[in-house]
């Protein structure tokens, strides 16, 4: 007999077998889901009108279509599958109570294995913007996303001081670190945790991705002897900014007004045991309204290999990754984004979500401009959103194809 939501011929499938994202299924293809719902331990033992797979996709349609409610992203997943075939029971939107319990079931596992299986570095040799002299240029950063006033959210996330004196925030906050290419924007590893987490040590939790041939590039607020060290023994390249107060002996100077120093640990600053040598590039940004001085140290000591003004200039990529948190949480999320699960493993699932669909897009971008032989910079990522909220809908109805088959819709 067949199962509720099947159709009773041999070749049947299930209704929810047939629930894609149109074009991020290119990116998240189902088979790959199914693997990590099993790797998961998430296999349901009986059907469900929300077998896990249709919860992974409905949280990425979820994040896909900020503001939208559960319900009417659950009605976008499904829009035309009801007259696409005869199944042996109609399909009902479930409710919002329903899909919220089905992303309790779910938890944050799944969503995280994938987002390890599919967010890498996307840039080719040829990608314009995204290397240095041979070096994939990436950059760390940290950010925080408002959460809903739960008290669940509230005791394990925290709130920041409001900075008026008027108490506490309105609103938790999860803190984010994240691993940008420079190039093309993709995320390519995350980790998350509440407010008492520093972004260092979130930062710090993110240097196994790091390989040898990337250059990454940090500003102030990942200053530290430690956290250097840490990220210099995966054999990537670093250019970092740090606080003028940092103490940086001259120990050589080069022709091109660079120098050689050393950093050592704040507990051994008086004996200067075991110092690491960086190199120091020091220059001035002057304004019509201000002159703000700039110190970079780097591994890259070899003045001949990476002048000093290149360096310099180089600096600025890092202003890509804070282009990157723009497009997450102002573009793709909206302005004034708040989150909106309920409780902490809600949130966490909802994060990874909000960056696979940021990577589907950031990926999609890359390919468009690979093929028309440009920089992933000059094509809109607005556009692309929009572009790929209408493939959604009209896709929706759509039996997933293979990823090398499925056309690239146009996001110039």
């Amino acid at each position: 007999m067949p199962r509720p939501g099947q159709l009773k011929s041999s070749s049947c499938e299930r209704l929810s077998d047939r629930i894609a994202v149109g074009v991020l299924t290119r990116a998240f293809p189902p088979e790959l889901v199914d693997e990590v719902v099993v790797q998961c331990g998430r296999v349901e033992q009986r059907h469900r009108l929300l077998p896990a797979r249709v919860v992974v996709y409905f949280v990425l349609a979820m994040c896909l279509f900020s503001g939208q409610g559960y319900e009417e992203v659950a009605r976008l997943l499904t829009h035309g599958l009801e007259r696409a075939r005869r199944w042996d029971r109609a399909w009902r939107v479930p409710t919002t109570a329903a899909i919220g319990r089905a992303r309790l079931r779910l938890g944050p596992e799944p969503l995280k294995e994938l987002f390890a299986r599919v967010c890498r570095p996307v840039a080719t040799p040829q990608t314009a913007g995204a290397w240095y002299r041979g070096r994939r240029l990436v950059a760390v950063d940290g950010t925080t996303f408002d959460l809903p006033d739960t008290e669940a959210n509230a005791a394990f996330f925290g709130r920041p001081g409001s900075g008026r004196g008027q108490g506490r925030s309105a609103y938790p906050q999860a803190r984010v670190a994240l691993l940008v290419e420079c190039g093309t924007h993709a995320v390519f590893a995350a980790a998350t945790g509440p407010l008492t987490i520093h972004e260092r040590s979130l930062g710090a939790r993110l240097f196994s991705a790091l390989q040898p041939g990337m250059l990454l590039l940090a500003d102030r607020g990942f200053t530290g002897f430690e956290l250097w060290r840490d990220a210099a023994a995966t054999g990537a390249d670093l250019l970092w900014r740090v606080r003028k107060n940092v103490v940086l002996p001259v120990v050589a100077t080069f022709d091109d007004g660079s120098y050689l120093s050393e950093i050592v640990s704040d507990s051994d600053r008086r004996r200067r045991a075991d110092p690491i040598p960086v190199r120091v590039i020091e220059y001035t940004l002057t304004t019509a309204t201000d002159a703000t001085v700039y110190r970079l140290i780097t591994t890259l000591c070899d003045p001949t290999a990476a002048p000093a003004t290149e360096l310099a200039a180089l600096y600025a990529q890092r202003w890509e990754i804070e282009t990157t948190l723009d497009e997450i949480k102002t573009h793709q999320g909206g302005p004034g984004l708040v989150l909106r699960s309920q409780h902490p493993a809600g949130v966490e699932q909802e994060i990874y979500g909000i960056l696979l669909v940021h990577h589907a897009l950031r990926d999609l971008i890359h390919h468009a401009a690979h093929d028309a032989d440009c920089d992933p910079d000059r094509l809109s990522f607005t556009r692309t959103l929009r572009v790929v909220r209408r493939h959604v809908t009209d896709q929706a109805a759509l039996s997933p194809l293979p990823a090398h088959s499925r056309p690239h819709p146009d996001p110039a």
